[in-house]
């Protein structure tokens, strides 16, 4: 073998050796950064269209916004409950964690439809239900805020003497708070 050969082939093998010897250093150094970083976990983030809520002394699960429930074992009546709307957020308890409310409405066949308000309550990792509290029937929701510590519900509904195909027309403010992890009305208004 000439001196020649021999020098190419000890620049190939010092360059091997290099380009080794870079993509070692530039390898450890990524996995030493990524390691000093906690790794990604999956924040909860809550979603009050896929919580339970007590309705009626019975634990409504939503799925998508939605429920459909049997009113008897074997019935071919269901009880719907939906998602509404007029959602309200802030720290109703007082935890660090932010809460929902909104208003949802229930049909079980017949020709009312029910609203309620519920809250979906944070935590670190799930959410915590509320009972719901009854607003009134075929009512025309308005506004749903959170001032002051209070969920404030706004609504149109009938004067009592009226008959249920009027037209909802009467101004209610309805206030509400959070004590423990119940939903209660503030009666004091």
């Amino acid at each position: 073998m000439s001196k020649k050969n021999t020098a190419i082939i000890i620049c190939i093998i010092l360059l091997v050796i290099i380009i080794l010897g870079i993509y070692w250093f530039t390898y450890s150094q990524k996995n030493a950064s990524n390691n000093n970083q906690p790794s990604p976990t999956s924040a909860f983030v809550l979603d009050p269209k896929n919580c339970a809520y007590n309705i009626e002394n019975q634990v409504v699960a939503l799925v998508d916004g939605y429920s459909e429930q049997e009113v008897a074992p074997g019935s071919a009546s269901k009880t719907i409950t939906r998602y509404f709307g007029n959602e309200v957020s802030g720290d109703f308890n007082n935890d660090g964690f932010s809460d929902i409310a909104f208003i949802l409405t229930q049909e079980s066949g017949g020709s009312g439809t029910f609203y309620y308000l519920v809250a979906a309550l944070g935590s670190k990792d799930k959410c915590i239900r509320t009972n719901a509290i009854f607003l009134g029937d075929r009512i025309a929701p308005q506004s749903t805020n959170f001032q002051n510590g209070e969920i404030i519900v706004n609504y149109a509904d009938r004067n009592p003497d009226e008959p249920m195909t009027e037209i909802p027309s009467v101004g209610v403010s309805k206030y509400f708070k959070i004590t423990g992890n119940q939903l209660l009305e503030d009666v004091q208004y």
